[in-house]
Formats: C-alpha cells, structure tokens, sequence
C-alpha cells in the first residue's frame, strides 16, 4: 500500500529563516552567548541549495528554536530527520536537537527547557556519542548503551533519522545506516525492573564463596629462610670503641645470601566451593507495564 503522513515541520533554512527562528537569549546575559549566520560553509556543491544554518564563534553556547502546528504523537510514527556537518573538530559540544512542547517564551530555550526527545551528536573530550533521550514523568533518561558517535570527517554532513513507533520500538539511521533498532521497555530505565532479588533470602550459612583455599598438605620447609639481612660475623668491635660513651656495639648486617623470600601455602582448588551466591528473583510488586512510552501529548 502507499504510506502517508503529515509533515509537521520543515526547514531548508533559505530567505528568511530568521523570521522563522527565534535565537535564544539564555546565555545573553554572561556575554556567552554565540551568533548564527546562514552559510552553505566552506564546501558545498550548490551554495543556495546546501545552505543552512552555522555557528560563527568558538567557545560559545548557541540555541535556535522554532515552533510548529501542535500534535500528539499517540497512535502514529514519528519521524524526526536533520543533517549536521562539522568544519572543524569539536572539542566539547554536540550538534544534537531537541523536540519538545511548545514554549510560551521562546527567547528563554536552554538546558533547563523541557523537552520529550532529544537526538543527536554529543562530544566532549573522549566522551563521544549519538545522543537519544526521552523525557519520562519528568526525568530526561538516557540510553543504558550509547549509540556509536558518526560526526567523524570535516566538511562532510551527516544525515540523522530517528523512528519512534506506537510499538514501543525505536530506529536509528545515520546516512541511511542503521545504528540501532530495539525497545523504549528494555533500552531505557523507564519501567521499574519485571524481577527483583527476594529480600527473604539469605546465603546458607555454610555456602562457601571461596574458588581456592590454601593446600593444608603444604608446610614450610624446616630449612626456609626468610630473614634479607643478617649480622655480619666477619665485623670486629673497633678497638676505640666506647660503650660507656657510644653504647653497646652492634655488628652491622648484611645481605642475607640464604634469603628465599616470603614462604606463602600452596593454594589449590576448594571442593567445597559452590560458587557465587546471588538471592532468587521474584516479581517486582512495583512493575507496571505500559503500552505508551513512545507517546507524547504535545509537540509544538
């Protein structure tokens, strides 16, 4: 069959994008606060075609936001598509958007905004990752695993697509590339856990955790030598010396040539070892399932 649907958003970023966009004034204050320009960069293959829209400043916090026909994405697939390119590489920074419900001061976005999703690349340091979080009962949950980080190569845009499906599911493509397909349920700390330990259960008392025991069959040899150093027998008392005035004389030591080191017991495999002792799972009595993770009341 033919597939439709509604697109409730759309940007090339071509005249008057400005009109369209509101800069953020959050940072405005501390002097922080970067500029965007539109510009197709520095490569390009049709300067009008390919322009969008570009950070003008380093170290600075940037922020745009514009705002569409309210909807309600129960019952539906979302689709959420942008193309990102980085000119040189980002030291701390990500590229990432933010969708959420519609803002009654636009000139406030920022990171205290509320949003639902929030998709894209994220990088600081050695700390690199495709960002995807969902916003649940007011806490912003991030992936358990993090998605592999594609915003690699200057000058080169990278196409991002996120799927949301009214199954629960999720799906990422980066450059048409799948990256990851799986389950709002299982891949994000959403729904309390199905099982948990049984707080009644305890270890035996006689459950032993040890893999290796020490051999009771191994004795330290009688002629062991663990002393390093020992007196000197070759040292003489000088013959000046005082033990009124310099104390009772002492030979020095030496490097003890019979030194074995530390005498430590063989170990050897414990019979009685049982293993790792962890409590039985029983139902979690706070688990609820839910069938709509994926549904949000109110883009705009």
């Amino acid at each position: 069959g033919v597939a439709s649907g509604k697109i409730y958003f759309s940007e090339t970023f071509g005249d008057g994008w400005e009109s369209r966009w509101t800069p953020s004034k959050w940072k405005e204050s501390e002097g922080t606060a970067g500029k965007w320009v539109a510009s197709a960069g520095k490569w390009f293959s049709d300067e009008v075609e390919d322009k969008g829209i570009q950070t003008s400043e380093d170290s600075k916090f940037f922020g745009l936001s514009a705002g569409f026909e309210s909807f309600s994405n129960e019952g539906k697939e979302l689709i959420i598509q942008y193309q990102a390119k980085y000119e040189k590489d980002v030291e701390c920074g990500g590229g990432y958007v933010k969708i959420g419900p519609k803002m009654s001061d636009a000139t406030t976005f920022g990171d205290p905004t509320v949003y639902n999703i929030m998709f894209g690349p994220d990088k600081c340091g050695y700390t690199k990752r495709t960002h995807l979080i969902f916003n649940y009962k007011g806490k912003n949950l991030l992936k358990k695993s993090d998605l592999p980080y594609k915003q690699e190569g200057e000058g080169t845009s990278h196409l991002y697509r996120l799927v949301v499906k009214p199954d629960n599911t999720v799906l990422v493509e980066i450059d048409e590339e799948k990256i990851y397909e799986g389950s709002l349920k299982e891949d994000w700390d959403m729904l309390a856990p199905k099982e948990i330990s049984d707080p009644d259960d305890k270890k035996p008392s006689d459950w032993v955790d040890d893999s290796m025991m020490d051999d009771p069959e191994d004795k330290k040899p009688a002629d062991w030598v663990e002393e390093k150093r020992m007196a000197d027998t070759d040292a003489k008392k000088p013959d000046d010396w005082d033990d009124e005035e310099d104390g009772e004389w002492e030979a020095p030591t030496k490097d003890n040539p019979g030194y074995k080191g530390d005498w430590s017991v063989k170990r050897i495999s414990n019979p009685g070892y049982k293993g790792f002792w962890e409590a039985k799972k029983i139902a979690n009595p706070e688990y609820v399932d839910e069938e709509a993770l994926y549904s949000y009341a109110d883009f705009g």
